[in-house]
């Protein structure tokens, strides 16, 4: 399961993400964003886990704590609707 992991401390790296989650189960992946521009953090993140139920149990422990000094969000990552409408976009326009 890719979960995501918001308010992130501007100090925070993937290797905190990964150590913080590893407390519920096997990580497979964790990465904060960082701006391409400014190499700074963008104060989010993705942590994916392989197994769902170890996820799920992550995601309700660690939502709203605490960590490197924020209130970090943590909830299951979803498709975002740009990525959709980006695909739909360059299909051709078979309605006229």
């Amino acid at each position: 399961m890719n979960i995501f992991v918001a308010r992130l401390s501007s100090k925070t790296r993937s290797e905190d993400l990964e150590r913080l989650f590893s407390k519920f189960g096997e990580v497979t992946s964790s990465k904060v964003i960082i701006d391409k521009q400014t190499g700074f953090s963008k104060r989010y993140g993705f942590v994916e886990m392989p197994d769902d139920q170890a996820a799920y149990e992550a995601i309700e422990k660690l939502n709203n704590t605490e960590l490197d000094g924020s209130q970090i969000v943590v909830k299951m990552s979803v498709p975002t609707q740009r990525k959709k409408a980006r695909r739909r976009r360059n299909e051709p326009d078979n309605t006229r």
